[in-house]
C-alpha cells in the first residue's frame, strides 16, 4: 500500500463514529438489542494477530499462536483471502476494522458486527458462560498467571508448554450442555474413600462419636459398595473436569503417578474455562453468523446505508462473503434465517385467510386469489416513502417515531432521502421489509402444501371471523416473521436449528445434496437430495463441533485404576492414528494407563470386488476394538458385540440430537 493510500484509509477509519452511532440506531430500529460496541482500527498485522489469538489481544505464551498467525498471513498473502473485522463476546464487545478496508467494508462489517453483538447478548448458550462476560479482561489475568509459571525458576518453561498440549489436545471434550462451574463446584463426580476419609475429618466429631456413628465397618462397607459400582455412575462427557477432579501426573523418575502440582492443576482450570467460553461460538457458527448476513445485507442494501458509490463494492464484498466454497455457515445460515422468516409470515397469514366466510382448507387454493392477497399486503405508502409523505405522517400512528417526525418537519433531521428508517418504529420497519411482497419470495405463500394447510387449520382455536380476504389480511401481524427469529435466536444452536428447519421445502428450493465416496467407483458422487439425508449429514458436522463424542466410561477398570474412555460411534469411526496420539496425551493427565473402545469399519476387499462387479457399494463390517496404552507402547483387542453395544449407532443414533436439548 503506498503512503498516500495508508492516509487515505486512516482518514477513512477516522470518519466512522458516525456511520457506527447509526448503525446501532438503525439496528435498535429493527429489533435488535446488541451490547455496546467499542471499535479499534488495525493495521494488516495487528489483523492477523487478532485472528491467530482467537479475536483477542493478549493470550498465554504459546507456540500455537506463532502458527496461527503464519498460516493467517499465508492465507491473505497466496490465498487471496480478506479480513473484513473480527469481533468477540464480551460486554461490551470489542470489535477490529482493518485500516485497509474500504469504507463500503467498514460499513458493511459495522452492522454485521451490530448483529453479532445482539446475538451474543441473547442466545441462551452464551448466557450458560455468564451473564455478562468480561472475557478480555478473564484471558488476560490466564495469561499473566502462566507467563509467571513458564518465568518461574522452579518450573521449567518447556514442562508448561508440553502441560498446555496435553490440555490442549481435549479442550473439545467438555460438556458444552451444561453450564460452566469451576471444576471445585463440579458434582459429576463421586466420592473416593479418601474423599470419604478427608469429609469425616472436616466434621470435627470427637474419636468416641466417630467410632460411635462412622465406625469402620460402615466406612469400609461404603468402600465396598463404592468399589462395586462403576466410577462415574454415568458416562462423563466433561473430560476435563473429571481429569482435573480425579487425574494424576506420570513421573518418569518413579515410574508411578503422583498428584498433580499446583502450576499443573491451575493450568489445567484455566484451560477448561476458556474452552467453555469458546464453546457457544462453535455452537453457533451457522446461526450466528446467517443473523449476521441476515440484518447487514437489511440495513446495507435495503436501507441503503452503503452510499450509491459505495454500493457495488459492497456487493462484492457480500458475494466474497456468501460464495466462499465448501460447507459455507454464512451462505446456509443466512439462507435458514430467511426461511423462517417466510414460514412464519405464510403461518399468519394462512391463519387469517382461513378465517374468511367461505375459506377451508380443502378449498383454499380454489378460493383464495393470491396475487390480491400479495397486493394487500404491499407495505402501505407511507411505510414504504415516509420522506415522502412527511406532511400527512400522524405521530399518532405505531408504525410512525412520533419524536423523529417531529425532528424531521423542524429540519434537524439531514439527508432523510437516505435515512427514511429515522421516521419508522419498529412495527413500520416491520411492514416496510415484509418478506413475503419481495419479488424473490412472491411464490412463497402459493406454495403451501395440503399438508400444511390441514395441520394450521386443526390447531386454528381463535374463532373470530373475517368477512372478505382484504379484511383478514389488513389484520395480520407484520411483525409475526421476525418475532419468531428473535425467539429462536435466544433458544436454538446450529444441531437445533437444522433439525428444526431444514425442511424438504427448505432443501428442494435451495438445492442441496449429499455426496460421499463411493468405492464401486472409486470417487465421489452425489448420494441423495432428500432432506432427511442432507439433515443427518450436516448434523454429525456439526454436533459436538464436528468432533467425535469420547465420554469417560470407567475410572477403575478391569479393577486396575486405568481410565476407560468410549468413543459414541455414530456411523463415522476413528481415525486410529490420531486416537492413540491422543490416548498418549490423556496418559500424562492420568498418570496411569489408559484405553478407548470404540467401532471401526472396515471393508473386506473381496466383499468390494464383488460389489463392484454387480454395480452396488459394499456393505462394510463394523468391529469392536479396544486400544490400550500403558505409557510406553499400544495394543489392541477385538470386544465382543456386547461390549460394545452401548455405544453402538443405531437409527435414533444418526440423529445426534439429545432429548433434553429441546
Amino acid at each position: 500500500m503506498s503512503t498516500d493510500d495508508r492516509f487515505h484509509k486512516q482518514r477513512i477509519a477516522r470518519g466512522l463514529e458516525t456511520p457506527a452511532r447509526e448503525a446501532n440506531e438503525l439496528a435498535r430500529k429493527l429489533g435488535l438489542d446488541p451490547f455496546e460496541v467499542n471499535y479499534w482500527i488495525v493495521d494488516y498485522d495487528e489483523m492477523n494477530e487478532l485472528i491467530a489469538y482467537g479475536g483477542f489481544q493478549r493470550r498465554y505464551p504459546h507456540w500455537r499462536w506463532g502458527m496461527n498467525y503464519d498460516r493467517q498471513r499465508k492465507q491473505r498473502q497466496f490465498l487471496g483471502g480478506k479480513a473484513f473485522e473480527i469481533v468477540n463476546n464480551d460486554d461490551p464487545s470489542n470489535a477490529f476494522l482493518q485500516e485497509s478496508n474500504s469504507l463500503a467494508d467498514q460499513k458493511a462489517v459495522i452492522t454485521h458486527v451490530e448483529a453479532h453483538s445482539d446475538f451474543f447478548k441473547h442466545n441462551e448458550w452464551f448466557r450458560m458462560f455468564g451473564e455478562s462476560p468480561n472475557a478480555a479482561a478473564m484471558l488476560e489475568r490466564h495469561a499473566e498467571a502462566i507467563a509467571e509459571y513458564m518465568e518461574n525458576p522452579d518450573v521449567s518453561r518447556e514442562a508448561v508448554e508440553e502441560w498446555i498440549d496435553h490440555v490442549l489436545c481435549l479442550e473439545d471434550n467438555i460438556d458444552q450442555h451444561r453450564p460452566f462451574t469451576a471444576t471445585r463446584e463440579w458434582d459429576g463426580s463421586s466420592a473416593t474413600t479418601a474423599d470419604l476419609d478427608e469429609r469425616l475429618g472436616e466434621l470435627d466429631l470427637s474419636e468416641e462419636v466417630r467410632r460411635e456413628v462412622f465406625d469402620e465397618a460402615w466406612v469400609d462397607s461404603m468402600a465396598d459398595e463404592r468399589d462395586g459400582a462403576r466410577f462415574p455412575a454415568d458416562p462423563e462427557r466433561d473430560l476435563l473436569a473429571f481429569l482435573a477432579s480425579h487425574g494424576m501426573a506420570y513421573d518418569e523418575e518413579s515410574e508411578k503417578a503422583v498428584e498433580f502440582e499446583e502450576w499443573q492443576r491451575e493450568v489445567l482450570e484455566l484451560l477448561r474455562k476458556e474452552a467453555y467460553y469458546f464453546a457457544p461460538q462453535k455452537m453457533t457458527k451457522v446461526m450466528n453468523e446467517g443473523w449476521a448476513v441476515y440484518h447487514e445485507s437489511r440495513m446495507m442494501a435495503d436501507e441503503n446505508f452503503a452510499g450509491d458509490d459505495e454500493f457495488v463494492s459492497y456487493a462484492d464484498h457480500m458475494a466474497q462473503v456468501l460464495g466462499s466454497p465448501g460447507l459455507n455457515p454464512y451462505k446456509l445460515g443466512f439462507e435458514l434465517w430467511q426461511y423462517v422468516e417466510n414460514r412464519r409470515n405464510r403461518r399468519e397469514v394462512i391463519e387469517h385467510l382461513l378465517r374468511v366466510d367461505g375459506v377451508t382448507w380443502r378449498n383454499f387454493a380454489e378460493t383464495v386469489d393470491f396475487d390480491l392477497v400479495l397486493e394487500h399486503l404491499e407495505p402501505d405508502p407511507i411505510v414504504a416513502d415516509p420522506v415522502g409523505h412527511l406532511d400527512s405522517l400522524d405521530s399518532s400512528d405505531p408504525r410512525i417515531d412520533a419524536e423523529a417526525l417531529e425532528r424531521a418537519r423542524n429540519g434537524a433531521l439531514s439527508d432523510l432521502s437516505r435515512r427514511a428508517w429515522k421516521l419508522l418504529t419498529y412495527e413500520g420497519m416491520a411492514e416496510r421489509h415484509y418478506s413475503l411482497t419481495k419479488r424473490s419470495n412472491r411464490g412463497f405463500l402459493k406454495r403451501v402444501t395440503q399438508a400444511e394447510l390441514e395441520r394450521i387449520a386443526r390447531y386454528l382455536f381463535d374463532t373470530e371471523r373475517y368477512g372478505s380476504v382484504e379484511e383478514a389480511v389488513t389484520a395480520v401481524d407484520r411483525t409475526a416473521g421476525w418475532e419468531r427469529m428473535f425467539e429462536i435466536r435466544e433458544s436454538h444452536n446450529d444441531v437445533t436449528f437444522l433439525d428444526a428447519f431444514l425442511t424438504d421445502e427448505f432443501v428442494e428450493d435451495n438445492d442441496y445434496f449429499t455426496y460421499e465416496y463411493s468405492r464401486m467407483t472409486e470417487e465421489f458422487r452425489v448420494t441423495s437430495t432428500a432432506a432427511a439425508d442432507v439433515k443427518k449429514k450436516l448434523m454429525l458436522q456439526f454436533t459436538n463441533f464436528g468432533k467425535p463424542t469420547v465420554a469417560i466410561h470407567d475410572a477403575n477398570f478391569r479393577n486396575r485404576n486405568e481410565l476407560l474412555l468410549a468413543h459414541h460411534y455414530n456411523g463415522v469411526h476413528l481415525d486410529v492414528r490420531e486416537a492413540k496420539q491422543t490416548l498418549e496425551r490423556v496418559f500424562e493427565l492420568w498418570g496411569r494407563p489408559v484405553a478407548l473402545k470404540t467401532i471401526r469399519k472396515e471393508f473386506d476387499q473381496h466383499d468390494v470386488d464383488v460389489a463392484r462387479r454387480r454395480g452396488r457399494e459394499p456393505e462394510p463390517i463394523e468391529r469392536g476394538i479396544l486400544i490400550r496404552f500403558d505409557g510406553e507402547s499400544f495394543e489392541e483387542e477385538e470386544l465382543s458385540d456386547a461390549e460394545v453395544e452401548e455405544i453402538a449407532a443405531t437409527e435414533v443414533d444418526y440423529d445426534t440430537k439429545p432429548d433434553e436439548w429441546l
